[in-house]
């Protein structure tokens, strides 16, 4: 029966009303969190006080006093402190998270399709590359390489000769140092370039028309390689070659390629690989057969339909997986400690620890740093699935 005219309908009252309750337990449970955060803040601080170990962020700008192998930003152990020394193992630790995504991505995706050829031998290789690598740990794996590997090479005075002027030995990879005069520039200008090359591509697949006329591809290298060039005809480049030099005790002058760095950098990739593999497997064989035969049909051969139609969209299946390989491998980056590498935790995480016995502070920063390049890893590889994917109609 419907409400006779005029009646009243019932308040419900405002504890039985779903939302409130629901925006109430929120308020409290903020408010239970943030008592604990803070009672557990003055516990620490009372032991750290009754201690007598400093808090605070003052070391910061302390001398730090110490050496660090390989810097790619000027330090000096008398004049730079310990904030110096975060950005030095910072950097250190970026310069290996990337090149071992870079390396990890190539090989894992070459070992991926090489799992599916039609090739046999090709197929089984990749399958026993897999199995072993993913299946050893990645501990033993960096062991394997600094220890039994680099460490085997000859002594300084026995150093391996390379052509150009380099030499290679257990300490090291010596090899010419290229001094750029004018080089910033002409860096500018190719990321320049490079972005007016993707803006390009985004424009061309959004719009469809673009590039009529021209080649996309022949588009696109004119727009990474004209700016640079232009810039390096106006500014005049310049580049003069430090070669290393054999001493009797040690190698001076060059670039040198820290043994540590390399072990690092192949356990990091090498093992990554075979994860990247598994997800570019699985993700080629999400593609509907129908696809491969439909190229087929157009006269396609393997490779160029791996590549115009295979892979797009199998990347929609296979981003997501790639995405925890990227996180894994920064993260997996600070078990450089065990070989001696100077990433941010062996430098950051031990040695200034140690001098300063800030633990609160220093691990803080650390795992700060790591959950910041993670977060930074996943908006960006969720912003290129989003780019990539087609919307719905």
């Amino acid at each position: 029966m419907s409400e006779p005219a005029g009646a009243t309908v019932p308040q419900v009252p405002l504890w039985r009303r779903p939302r409130a309750r629901g925006l109430f337990y929120q308020v409290l449970l903020c408010v239970v969190v943030g008592a604990l955060a803070w009672a557990i803040a003055g516990n620490v601080s009372e032991n750290l006080a009754r201690a007598k170990i400093a808090s605070g962020f003052g070391f910061w700008n302390v001398t730090a006093g110490f050496d660090i192998s390989q810097t790619l930003i000027s330090y000096s152990a008398q004049a730079s402190t310990y904030g110096r020394a975060f950005w030095v193992g910072l950097l250190n630790t970026l310069l290996v998270a990337v090149l071992g995504i870079v390396l990890a991505t190539i090989l894992g995706f070459v070992i991926g399709i090489g799992r599916l050829s039609q090739n046999w031998l090709v197929a089984k290789l990749a399958g026993g590359y897999v199995e072993l690598i993913r299946n050893i740990p990645l501990l033993l794996q960096l062991l394997f390489w600094y220890n039994a590997v680099l460490k085997a090479l000859p002594e300084i005075r026995e150093s391996i000769a390379l052509p150009g002027g380099g030499y290679l030995n257990n300490r090291g990879l010596f090899l010419p140092d290229p001094h750029v005069a004018g080089g910033g520039t002409v860096g500018l200008a190719l990321l320049a370039g490079i972005v007016a090359a993707i803006g390009f591509g985004a424009l061309h697949d959004k719009l469809g028309s673009l590039g009529r006329g021209a080649p996309r591809a022949i588009t696109t290298v004119l727009l990474i390689l004209v700016p640079p060039a232009v810039a390096a005809a106006v500014v005049g480049v310049s580049v003069a070659f430090e070669f290393p030099e054999m001493g009797r005790f040690n190698i001076r002058g060059g670039l040198e390629v820290l043994p540590e760095f390399v072990a690092l950098l192949l356990g990091l990739s090498i093992y990554t690989a075979a994860f990247i593999a598994e997800a570019v497997r699985a993700g080629l064989l999400a593609v509907p057969k129908g696809q491969t035969e439909a190229a087929s049909a157009l006269g396609l051969r393997r490779g160029a339909a791996l590549r115009l139609v295979i892979v797009p969209q199998a990347l929609r299946v296979i981003i997501p997986p790639l995405t925890n390989q990227y996180l894994n491998l920064t993260k997996n980056s600070s078990l450089a400690v065990a070989i001696g590498y100077p990433d941010l935790v062996q430098i950051f995480t031990g040695t200034v620890l140690n001098n300063t016995g800030q633990a609160v502070e220093v691990v803080v920063i650390t795992m700060a740093v790591y959950l910041s390049l993670s977060l930074a890893t996943s908006a960006l590889m969720n912003w290129y699935n989003a780019w990539i994917t087609p919307a719905e109609r």
